[in-house]
């Protein structure tokens, strides 16, 4: 009861911060100034970016598409872009930015078919993908830009990047690259101890062990860097783009590493559709590169209004298509 209680106040308390944290970032930000900057976007820039976010969320479904597949559910190419776009809506509509649309996409898996485990898994494993390559680039990224000796580049570097300097940044890049490859190896051998300790072949230990025993793990993991790197330099090129309709010109290595803040901080179940959250982001991480706070507030507005007017669409989806109701609906 007071468990249930304590849950429903923190319901109502991210319902009530999300918009306040809002209106707290417009307002530090001078919303006349976040307005006229928004207002003057350059339309040729703005349609480029909604088209890159647009993509990567695509591509996005298809890398979710080809976990659930390897997990033993497989689902069409624009079947799992339907249910990708119907979550994007509802991050958009409910409080707790991501977390309500991935759990209706593990819900929606699991009416299809696939067992709870293996769905839920598949919705974390490509939340973590996308989150594991968006660090990987940034840090990157980074060690790219801190390496670059020109005079303007030396400049335009962070001292907090510069700080680490190039190699341990291109280092840590490196190591989180490889460290799904190792985590492949231990689950495996694990997976091998469990599955002898197992008492019953339907128990949760030993559907883990199946699963830590898939073949195809080394084929999964080369698809998911790829298909996460592309997710992640088309969400940053929208990012980027939508600066660049405001005029902000930096280079694409900086746009990457800023891009880890933002949008980390917009997956923090805390607002609705990560709004607020990643404004207060771009405004930190964009002034360590020069960009004034109306400026870094804007692009971050424009960022989010791409990813609106996509849960717009999966909005009607989820309210005209009764083929989703009858999958959906209660067996």
């Amino acid at each position: 009861m007071a468990r249930g209680r304590a849950a429903g106040w923190a319901r109502v308390a991210r319902i009530v911060l999300a918009p306040l944290l809002v209106a707290a970032i417009l307002w530090w930000a001078d919303p006349r100034r976040v307005l006229h900057e928004v207002a003057g976007a350059q339309p040729a820039w703005l349609l480029a970016g909604l088209a890159s976010s647009a993509l990567a969320n695509f591509v996005s479904a298809q890398r979710w598409r080809a976990l659930a597949g390897w997990l033993g559910h497989r689902i069409g190419a624009f079947a799992a872009a339907g249910l990708y776009f119907r979550a994007v809506a509802i991050n958009a509509l409910l409080p707790g930015a991501i977390v309500g649309g991935d759990v209706y996409r593990a819900v929606a898996l699991n009416r299809r078919g696939l067992p709870a485990l293996e769905a839920g898994l598949s919705v974390f494993l490509d939340r973590l993908s996308g989150l594991w390559m968006l660090v990987v680039l940034g840090a990157a990224a980074a060690a790219w830009g801190v390496a670059d000796a020109t005079a303007t580049a030396v400049a335009l570097a962070p001292a907090a990047l510069r700080a680490p300097g190039a190699g341990a940044l291109a280092a840590l890049a490196a190591c989180l690259l490889a460290a799904p490859a190792l985590g492949i190896v231990v689950l495996r051998r694990l997976g091998a101890t469990i599955a002898a300790q197992a008492t019953t072949g339907n128990g949760w230990r030993a559907r883990v062990a199946a699963i830590a025993q898939h073949r195809g793990a080394w084929r999964q993991y080369a698809l998911q860097v790829v298909a996460s790197l592309g997710v992640q330099l088309l969400s940053i090129g929208a990012f980027a783009l939508g600066g660049r309709a405001l005029g902000i010109e930096l280079p694409a290595w900086s746009w990457a590493a800023v891009a880890v803040p933002v949008f980390l901080m917009a997956t923090l179940p805390v607002s609705f559709g990560g709004w607020g959250t990643r404004e207060a982001a771009a405004v930190v991480a964009l002034a360590a590169f020069g960009i004034p706070a109306a400026s870094a507030v804007g692009a971050s507005v424009l960022y989010g209004l791409f990813a609106l007017a996509q849960a717009l669409a999966g909005g009607v989806l989820l309210a005209t298509d009764p083929r989703e109701r009858r999958a959906t609906a209660p067996r």
